[in-house]
């Protein structure tokens, strides 16, 4: 059977509208009804063995989660993330009542893309974050230490790039979104040999 050529095929909306912006609206709110439908979502992810190793810590704007959340984010992240409505840490869960979790960060990672979406279905956005420090989470929401932070969620409503502030920045975020072509991304047969 013949490869068909490569183009751009469409996909849901909510997927191709996924993008990770700093630019938030300070003054935006969310609802306890939207952290709930974004974290329902995430809760019905995929895990290994149905072990559902994510767990997620979550602030709104103004309360001591989301300021103990904020002081644990790396100072370039600081910059932006102030301005976001929740702040979230998803933690990984590595142990059960039956023993290690297998494939706890991959569960993570399917519960938070989920999370994403979700956010992206109510009208929100969520960027994703790595910049933070793990131990002062672990220590400031006394977790065990078997619950692991992996990433910081900020989750609010998309502004002009402009609040940003500097050039820098704001061409950052008004920059196109690149990703791999396919026919480096998927392959057949061996690796690197394209599947399409």
């Amino acid at each position: 059977m013949e490869k068909p050529a490569e183009t751009s095929v469409p996909v849901a909306d909510f997927i191709a509208k996924r993008w990770s912006p700093r630019a938030l609206d300070e003054t935006a709110t969310v609802s306890w009804d939207q952290l709930r439908a974004i974290l329902e979502a995430a809760r019905w992810a995929a895990s290994s063995g149905n072990t559902q190793p994510a767990r997620y810590l979550v602030g709104l704007r103004g309360d001591e989660t989301y300021q103990k959340i904020f002081d644990a984010l790396s100072d370039g992240n600081k910059r932006w993330a102030h301005r976001a409505s929740a702040l979230l840490v998803a933690v990984m869960v590595t142990r059960n009542e039956k023993g290690d979790i297998p494939h706890a960060e991959y569960g993570l990672g399917l519960a938070g893309q989920n999370l994403v979406l979700e956010a992206i279905n109510q009208g929100l956005v969520a960027h994703q974050m790595g910049g933070f420090d793990p131990a002062a989470i672990q220590r400031d929401f006394e977790l065990p230490s078997d619950a692991v932070p992996r990433v910081a969620i900020a989750v609010g409503t998309p502004a002009a790039p402009e609040v940003l502030g500097d050039e820098r920045s704001v061409s950052r975020e008004v920059a196109p979104r690149k990703r791999i072509p396919l026919s480096e991304f998927a392959f057949t047969g061996s690796w690197g040999k394209s599947a399409f």
